[in-house]
């Protein structure tokens, strides 16, 4: 249990989700791709490339030794199989998969403002699925609450990442628990090859550093972490009744007492403070994002920092 949940013993209700006409969605989609598209070409696509630039080199064939090659290279196996001598060739690897993971319990239903933690979700998926669209890389999508909803396998393509975000956008899920241990396992057993692996949650609940530190030494593993100005600081009004969106489990505090408004907000500034630190000791590159807030400065100064480690 957080510092912060011992405070009051509860959370933030959920926001609504209501349902969507077809129409709607798909106004609301074409217009978050026209918005992401503009972004990416004036922003993100030459800092996405930058980022990810780190391309790896796979086996194209052999061929027979000639002079100058290096000895290094040298397939023993082949040689002696074909009594000569023979190198192994390589190409670089330019094509790179991108892989969403967004969470999708009930505690991402949640928003005091004007957008949702799945519509911030949703915004930065769009920028990085089009990145990769305009770079020629495959984008996939997993949807978890405590256990995979949702797995869109990666492919190339406008069309696909439009499929992608309409995903997203109506998720509906029966699940509102979390369990990012196990979409992260899900990574690890189905994803082979080094992939480009954005996890997107407000990172409720407990069990995934494991995980974590395992995916990190396989796939390029970036964590967006999504908060809401109510993660910590509640209103000061009058009687609250706050609802788990995940247990379900309701409280009723007195949001007239300054004291525990006090107590609320340093107990929530302080889990906060523990997560960043208990990433950094875990070496996950980490951005942190709100609903109150644009996402282009911190997302930019995430890529310029990361660019500078490759």
């Amino acid at each position: 249990m957080s510092q912060r949940e011992q405070v009051i013993r509860g959370d933030r209700r959920p926001g609504p989700s209501p349902g969507k006409e077809p129409s709607e969605l798909t106004r609301k989609i074409r217009k978050l791709e026209i918005r992401s598209r503009r972004l990416v070409n004036e922003l993100f696509s030459g800092e996405y490339h930058s980022t990810f630039k780190g391309r790896g080199i796979e086996f194209s064939h052999v061929r027979e030794y000639q002079y100058g090659d290096d000895v290094r290279a040298v397939d023993w196996n082949t040689s002696a199989h074909k009594n000569g001598l023979y190198v192994k060739l390589f190409t670089e690897e330019r094509e790179r998969t991108l892989l969403l993971l967004l969470d999708g319990s009930g505690s991402m239903l949640f928003g005091s403002g004007a957008r949702l933690k799945k519509d911030l979700a949703a915004e930065v998926s769009a920028i990085l699925a089009f990145s990769a669209v305009q770079n020629n890389d495959k984008v996939g999508l997993l949807i978890f609450t405590d256990r995979v909803e949702t797995f869109i396998p990666p492919r190339k393509g406008r069309a696909h990442a439009l499929a992608i975000l309409r995903e997203i956008y109506s998720l509906d899920n029966s699940s509102r628990k979390t369990d990012i241990d196990s979409a992260l396992g899900f990574i690890r057993r189905t994803q082979k090859r080094k992939a480009i692996v954005f996890l997107m949650t407000d990172l409720v609940g407990s069990g995934y550093e494991r995980g974590m530190k395992l995916l990190n030494t396989r796939h390029d593993f970036v964590t967006i972490h999504l908060g809401d100005p109510l993660d910590l600081d509640l209103p000061r009004t009058c009687l609250l009744d706050l609802v788990d969106p995940e247990s379900g489990e309701r409280v009723t505090v007195d949001a007239r007492s300054r004291l525990l408004l006090d107590r609320y907000a340093a107990a929530g500034r302080r889990d906060r403070e523990d997560l960043r630190q208990q990433l950094r000791r875990m070496k996950v590159d980490t951005v942190f994002l709100e609903t109150d807030r644009s996402i282009i400065g911190a997302l930019n100064a995430f890529f310029r920092n990361r660019e500078r480690k490759v």
